[in-house]
């Protein structure tokens, strides 16, 4: 972005018509001691005349060339200072084995229940400004995939990443949820939220769910839960040694009544997605719900370039001293 770091001195710009209007001021005519000039009339215009004329030039395009310097042109970013709304948010997702169900939509086609997640999370984290959003993902242990950061585009193609069975075949929600409060311990925040998506009930991990809610609500840690997928059979694409991909349904066990405890006992919500568009839903739900107000800063440099004015400036005045005082000296 181009921006002038005094406009004031702009206005000395004005002034310059002003004086060349002065300068070139009618005056009486004055006689010539000659009998006639049309004798003088086919003379050919010779080079120094026309640089005589245009040497005024040199001096005011000096001058305008100053000014702008004294403008201190520069080129970068502007700081700007927005009042927007930010919170520290954790997104927990679940990649345990049974995320691979095809249950799921996306554009017209079947897709797996992590890549509609994909889809839908990368919506949500477009249209947060300001908050700190990280990300964590379970299966039968819990790890860290990025902490708290405003890089949004750092932890979007970290989502793209992110594979079923990564983290293990079985679901660990109450570490997952442990991992999540101990990154939203690394930066304090006003308000503090997990949303935790998964499609299974808890069967592996070192800390119980109950004992990890316990903890959230202590420290007032909000948590919404988000139950993926239908209960009962799914399809799932296995590979089959001999005959090559084949669809298999297996049985899908979604605890439900843990997930809205979670979200009851921490004063957030559960929800239920068994499609994408219900997923989408309930993901915009949250954007609403979650709001605080925060300052948010954002400084960057500016580069100067008034020197690209000075030099020229310098020349065009090296130049028309040069010349007035040598072959275009003027004797009064």
């Amino acid at each position: 972005m181009f921006r002038f770091e005094n406009p004031n001195f702009l206005l000395l710009l004005a002034v310059i018509p002003l004086v060349v209007l002065y300068r070139n001021r009618r005056l009486p005519p004055q006689r010539l001691g000659v009998s006639a000039t049309r004798s003088l009339e086919n003379l050919p215009v010779s080079f120094f005349a026309v640089i005589n004329r245009v040497l005024p030039a040199l001096k005011y395009g000096a001058l305008c060339l100053m000014i702008l310097a004294l403008g201190r042109p520069q080129w970068g970013t502007r700081e700007v200072t927005i009042k927007t709304e930010g919170i520290n948010i954790i997104l927990a997702v679940d990649l345990s084995e049974s995320m691979a169900a095809l249950d799921f939509k996306k554009d017209g086609k079947i897709v797996d229940r992590l890549t509609a997640a994909k889809g839908v999370i990368h919506d949500f984290i477009g249209k947060r400004t300001g908050d700190r959003i990280g990300l964590v993902v379970f299966g039968s242990q819990a790890y860290t995939q990025m902490p708290l950061t405003r890089d949004y585009n750092t932890i979007s193609n970290i989502l793209d990443r992110i594979k079923i069975g990564a983290a293990g075949k079985s679901t660990a929600i109450g570490d997952a949820i442990g991992i999540s409060l101990k990154r939203l311990e690394d930066i304090k925040g006003k308000s503090n939220i997990i949303i935790l998506l998964t499609d299974g009930r808890s069967n592996s991990g070192v800390l119980s769910p109950e004992a990890a809610v316990e903890i959230a609500a202590k420290k007032g840690v909000k948590i919404y839960t988000i139950g993926i997928g239908g209960n009962g059979e799914a399809p799932f694409r296995v590979d089959i040694p001999g005959f090559g991909q084949r669809y298999v349904y297996q049985q899908v066990d979604m605890d439900e009544a843990a997930l809205k405890n979670i979200a009851e006992k921490t004063k957030g919500l559960y929800f239920r997605a068994e499609d994408t568009a219900g997923l989408k839903k309930i993901y915009n739900t949250i954007d609403r719900l979650e709001k605080t107000e925060a300052i948010v800063k954002t400084y960057d440099n500016y580069r100067d370039l008034y020197v690209f004015c000075l030099l020229p400036a310098f020349v065009f005045l090296g130049l028309w001293m040069l010349m007035v005082h040598t072959r275009f000296l003027r004797v009064p």
